[in-house]
């Protein structure tokens, strides 16, 4: 027990350390007067730690059959290192719960950032104007979603993940501005804008409700400035702004989503 109550302990100053450095760094750079030239890393899956830290979702929570993995996938030859969200999509209703009636969704998300010193450890995205990732899509429609420190708790803002390479590495950007809010699987109004400041948590989810296996591969996500990525890649897919449409589209079958 003792030995546990250290290794936490640890864990706070490690946190509250690197928080320190971070704003520190940030005030030296001025970034809050100058834009940033620098991408700045959200979720780094090539770090099998990072992996671990992210928590999975499914229908099963409530009753469903789907199914939901996430696997460390070390560096090959052809591939970088990444982490492997995969599984089986069933839209079969649990028994005995009449009050279930969708299912067929799975997700997952980064943990909630812990405490440090300095607070609850939040990401401020507000220099950048662009989330990038870097996936290798199996063609199935993907969203990207975002929650933060909102009045609402479970608000999340969402967007397609536009991918055009089927079974191949890209990068994809989509504007941060371009993320629609969204509640239990329903666009809301009035549409407040993504509280940039405070964003907690990133994460990708599957909602088409489409019964088979899925299988997406993430490296790394990260915010940038830099219209081209800022990452290597051969092509990067730069989502158009549909202002919601194509998220009210998808979401207007109102699964109940838990992705929370």
């Amino acid at each position: 027990m003792r030995a546990t109550q250290i290794l936490r302990a640890k864990g706070f100053w490690k946190r509250s350390l690197d928080e320190v450095k971070r704003v520190t760094n940030s005030a030296i750079k001025q970034e809050g007067l100058t834009i940033p030239q620098a991408p700045y890393v959200l979720l780094d899956l090539r770090d099998p730690d990072e992996v671990e830290g992210c928590k999975r979702m499914c229908d099963a929570d409530i009753g469903g059959y789907s199914t939901v993995s996430l696997n460390h996938i070390p560096q090959t030859d052809k591939e970088p290192a990444h982490m492997r969200f995969h599984g089986t999509i069933s839209t079969e209703l649990p028994r005995n719960r009449p009050q279930v009636q969708r299912s067929g969704y799975a997700g997952w998300r980064n943990i909630d950032r812990p405490f440090t010193l300095l607070g609850r450890s939040l990401w401020n995205i507000d220099p950048y104007a662009f989330v990038g990732l870097r996936v290798k899509s199996d063609g199935r429609k993907y969203f990207v979603n975002l929650q933060s420190e909102t009045i609402v708790p479970t608000d999340i803002h969402q967007h397609r993940l536009y991918t055009k390479r089927p079974g191949e590495w890209e990068t994809v950007l989509i504007r941060w501005n371009d993320f629609v809010r969204t509640n239990h699987g329903l666009v809301v109004e009035p549409q407040a804008e993504l509280l940039r400041q405070k964003v907690r948590t990133i994460g990708i989810s599957l909602i088409d409700r489409v019964p088979g296996p899925y299988d997406l591969a993430v490296s790394r996500i990260w915010a940038t400035n830099n219209p081209e990525g800022g990452l290597p890649d051969q092509e990067t897919i730069r989502a158009e702004s549909g202002k919601g449409e194509a998220v009210q589209k998808k979401l207007q079958s109102n699964i109940g989503l838990h992705l929370r």
